[in-house]
């Protein structure tokens, strides 16, 4: 079973760091994804897609809690910045974005300016793990964490904006991080953003970049309550 041309591997020792300190972290928080003990966190925004024409567009939360007249802020959350759960479904706002962010799911091309940005801060970049959600009922051995399963794949950081599903399906790698640990990227499947952890100074860079990316903590709330500013009828 291949994915993204790689067969998954066999050895998960080279992950068993990462599950033992994600599993040690407080559920429902930063630290169950990345594992505590990086010099700095920061979240990665997944942006919501405007049709135009051919073209999709990337629409930040920032533009459509302005739009909505919420308030934006690092613990937002997509119910809150659009007012409606109704949004995180099938509805669209059409004068501003016609996709929802893409739950558990990085797109390419931001995958792309991610790893652009961490490429420098490890020794390894040709040497990563990749964590990579499967369905297809493969016997290799999977990674157990708490929020999910994972196949684990070895490869070069450019794997880190390739398709880990059957096309026409997408899905960008659930984790990823370099042999040398010097930092990590996580994706929860039911999560409309993704956390990092790092070198101050590469955070630093990823906060300064023209993504939209808030500072995180350890001990932050990632689900969707973890909005208490834009308050929102409760889901029905």
């Amino acid at each position: 079973m291949l994915l993204a041309g790689r067969p998954a591997e066999t050895d998960l020792s080279p992950a068993a760091w990462l599950a033992d300190a994600v599993r040690a972290g407080r559920p429902g928080t930063v630290a169950a994804l990345v594992p505590a003990g990086y010099p700095a966190y920061a979240r990665l925004l997944h942006p919501a897609v405007r049709y135009e024409g051919d073209d999709d567009v990337d629409v930040r939360w920032d533009e459509v809690a302005a739009f909505n007249g919420r308030t934006a802020h690092r613990l937002m959350q997509w119910p809150g910045v659009t007012g409606s759960w109704d949004y995180v479904g099938e509805d669209d706002q059409p004068d501003l974005w016609n996709d929802t962010p893409a739950p558990g799911h990085l797109p390419a091309h931001v995958a792309v300016e991610l790893a652009a940005l961490l490429t420098g801060a490890t020794t390894t970049p040709d040497r990563c793990f990749f964590g990579a959600c499967d369905e297809t009922g493969t016997d290799a051995p999977r990674l157990v964490l708490p929020s999910c399963e994972l196949l684990l794949l070895a490869g070069p950081i450019t794997l880190a904006a390739a398709n880990m599903a059957p096309e026409p399906q997408e899905q960008s790698p659930a984790l990823w991080w370099p042999a040398d640990r010097a930092w990590c990227v996580a994706t929860d499947p039911e999560l409309m953003s993704t956390y990092v952890g790092g070198p101050v100074e590469v955070l630093d860079a990823l906060l300064g970049s023209r993504l939209e990316v808030h500072p995180a903590r350890p001990d932050d709330q990632v689900d969707y309550a973890a909005d208490t500013v834009n308050p929102v009828a409760p889901r029905t």
